[in-house]
């Protein structure tokens, strides 16, 4: 099978049971080390509801991407600029960074923007945004380079989360990150797969060594970077960093396009 990042050639890795049923095959690039799975027949079943059923996490998730987001753009970017959340689900995350003071959009094709209805994303203003974010996005698309071309037509910079893959390269059933009881997981990156995906694309590409990253054009401090994604740190700085909350303001405008019948 030819690898969906950087077209070598990719060797059967291993089998899995996903959904509890479809026995699907994984396989590993000799090149990049990306493992990804058979073509996905079974996403129209895995996706039956967009946010699955199983994800309990979906609101710690947000609640603790939103204040490692917080301190990468106060830290690294212009925090006065546009921001955009891609596959961003429910709005959850958009309204938590706009209640910090950041004027945040939502951008997400397939799920119901119940927190953030009236802050989607202009996707005709291409690049107008100082960062993209994309939390829990990567492991589930088909065509990773596809997905990361759209998403650099907003950013220069997309701050993003995926677990790498670990050194011993663990097999499904060896490893919580293949997901197999939702199949919804199709795409796994290592180090190196990372590091190829900014090169092509000429990024830089900064990382925790596990589960946030940071791939764009700015030159920053490795060291820095991994410093403030360390979780205590980011608890510790956050209630330092300060910004006059959206809320008031994005409640009024809210009343008013409503009065407007908008």
């Amino acid at each position: 099978m030819e690898c969906k990042v950087c077209s070598q050639n990719a060797e059967l890795f291993s089998e899995g049971i996903i959904l509890e049923k479809h026995r699907i095959k994984y396989y590993k690039c000799n090149n990049c080390g990306f493992i990804q799975t058979e073509e996905p027949y079974w996403l129209d079943e895995s996706y039956s509801d967009a946010i699955n059923r199983s994800d309990i996490g979906y609101v710690t998730r947000n609640l603790l991407y939103s204040k490692f987001t917080k301190l990468i753009i106060f830290v690294f970017f212009n925090s006065k600029r546009k921001f955009i959340d891609y596959g961003s689900g429910y709005g959850l995350f958009v309204r938590l960074m706009r209640d910090f003071g950041l004027d945040y959009y939502w951008e997400d094709k397939y799920c119901e923007n119940i927190f953030a209805k009236d802050f989607a994303a202009d996707e005709s203003k291409e690049k107008s945004y100082e960062l993209l974010s994309a939390f829990e996005v990567f492991e589930h698309v088909v065509h990773p380079l596809q997905d990361i071309y759209e998403m650099l037509k907003f950013s220069d910079s997309i701050f993003f989360s995926t677990y790498l893959i670990p050194n011993n390269y663990p097999k499904p059933g060896g490893w919580w990150y293949y997901a197999l009881d939702t199949g919804q997981h199709i795409s796994f990156y290592s180090l190196r797969t990372m590091q190829y995906i900014a090169k092509e694309n000429d990024l830089y590409f900064y990382s925790n060594g596990r589960n946030l990253h940071l791939l764009t054009k700015k030159k920053i401090s490795p060291l820095l970077f991994k410093f403030i994604t360390f979780y205590p740190i980011t608890v510790l700085l956050n209630p330092i960093i300060r910004k006059k909350s959206l809320k008031d303001k994005d409640y009024q405008d809210v009343l008013k396009k409503i009065k407007d019948g908008k």
